[in-house]
């Protein structure tokens, strides 16, 4: 039966959207109060950053569940799971008294956005024509590379001329209008599972992630220590549980042997690293313009807009451009300019001054934008069509996962220098700093490697294929 869409898939898609845009703008609309909330909860800034750690590591576990949920639950109701876990995590951040709440508050508003994204494009592959599937995936990588962005923007504006807490009321209206659209409006019916959940696998699954990512924020406090190499042998330990419940079991969060395609290896690669910039950069400037620069939050926040804005609406274009002329010339052409950016930011670290961390940023995020969401969309069609929501499960897990370290890793790094005690402040975030921008540099040489090695493949097996 062809798939027609009418008005009222456009809303459901729009609800859907609406509240991955909140979920997303909220995951990063703190990350500009470090500084403030250290102060006023009296707890170090390498803690201080697991609100934005802890929130994409809860977003990570939460979409491994969501191949499962999605056959199983109605998509509406599996909606109203998510606003209603917003609104609970949105009044406990708003209104806590202390640390522990205010990261309570997050984990919980976590598991919405975790839902919400994977549902958004659920309702792209299934209920939208395929000539129209390029504009709405477009829109919804639209949305997903906006928001983090204007976060900083937002939540820097907000707690400089109110607070901090009114970051949280003010996005519950927006939240209202999601869930009365969705409830209206969501009528796609859920297909089944022919296997049962896999708890096994899910459950090692989040150890070893949250092993990974704590044994790195360790960093800050200790440096690299025992302790660290514990906490990523748990890693090792729970990541290869995973992989031998998950195939050996009666049920199975993904299939993984969609990994035996090599370049499918190497998109996974790229799209890991990508988000790992993306999101760890716009972390390390929002804190570099505040202790080194001495901008107030709200310049450290609007910093990261033009960036923003020029790759976000860049990014449709960019999907045109692969759909006209393949995936390999605007992914390519990305990942060269995103090492020009992270470059920039190494090379000329001396002469920075906000307006140079604005022009080297815009350069990052539109390199970042050609390359991000045609590697998803090449990713999905280098599997057999009925593995592509294992593809878009992982791509979803891995962006947020990669997000999770980013932050988790250069924010111990800071910490570090920050701790050590010799010099000035400044000087110590200036040296911090300095380390994170030589690290993102050479990631972005992996993406550049990885992507020419990627398309080299693709295009053999290709000639391969037609002779």
């Amino acid at each position: 039966m062809a798939k027609t869409s009418n008005n009222h898939t456009y809303l459901a898609i729009l609800s859907l959207a609406l509240l991955t845009f909140i979920g997303i703008l909220n995951e990063t609309s703190m990350n500009v109060t470090y500084p403030e909330l250290s102060r006023q909860l009296a707890v170090s800034l390498d803690t201080i950053q697991w609100i934005t750690t802890g929130y994409l590591l809860m977003v990570t576990i939460t979409m491994g569940t969501t191949a499962y949920l999605l056959r199983q639950f109605a998509a509406r109701y599996l909606q109203l799971a998510a606003v209603l876990a917003f609104i609970i995590g949105d009044l406990m951040c708003a209104l806590t008294p202390n640390f522990a709440i205010l990261l309570t508050g997050r984990l919980i508003q976590a598991v919405a956005t975790g839902l919400s994204t994977p549902i958004l494009f659920h309702l792209i592959f299934t209920e939208i024509p395929r000539e129209r599937l390029g504009a709405m995936t477009g829109f919804a990588g639209m949305v997903i590379s906006f928001a983090p962005a204007l976060g900083p923007t937002y939540g820097g504006w907000i707690s400089a001329i109110m607070s901090w807490r009114m970051i949280f009321w003010l996005l519950l209206p927006f939240v209202l209008v999601s869930l009365v659209l969705g409830q209206l409006f969501i009528h796609n019916q859920p297909l089944g599972n022919s296997k049962h959940f896999s708890y096994g696998s899910l459950a090692s699954l989040a150890v070893a992630l949250l092993a990974v990512v704590y044994g790195f924020s360790t960093i800050g406090r200790q440096g690299i220590s025992w302790q660290l190499l514990l906490w990523l042998l748990l890693a090792a330990v729970a990541f290869t549980t995973f992989v031998y419940v998950n195939n050996h079991g009666q049920a199975q969060l993904f299939d993984l042997r969609v990994f035996k395609s090599k370049p499918l290896r190497l998109s996974t690669l790229t799209y890991f690293n990508l988000q790992f910039i993306n999101i760890g950069i716009s972390l390390v400037i929002s804190l570099y313009a505040q202790y080194v620069l001495h901008a107030s939050s709200t310049v450290a926040g609007l910093i990261l807009l033009p960036g923003s804005v020029c790759g976000a609406f860049l990014a449709p274009f960019a999907g045109r451009l692969a759909d006209a002329q393949g995936f390999a010339k605007p992914v390519t052409f990305g990942g060269a300019l995103l090492l020009v950016g992270t470059l920039c930011f190494a090379l000329f670290q001396p002469h920075l001054t906000p307006l140079l961390v604005m022009t080297f940023f815009v350069i990052l995020r539109i390199g970042f934008n050609f390359a991000f969401g045609n590697t998803i969309s090449n990713a999905s069609v280098l599997v057999a069509a009925q593995n592509s929501a294992d593809v878009n499960s992982i791509f979803n897990m891995v962006q947020q996962f990669a997000g999770s370290l980013g932050t988790g890793l250069l924010a111990a790094i800071l910490a570090v220098f920050q701790n050590s005690g010799r010099g000035t402040l400044q000087a110590r975030t200036y040296a911090g700093g300095q380390v994170d921008y030589l690290f993102l540099a050479l990631m972005a040489v992996i993406v550049l490697i990885a992507i020419v090695i990627n398309y080299h493949l693709q295009r053999t097996s290709q000639s391969r294929g037609h002779h």
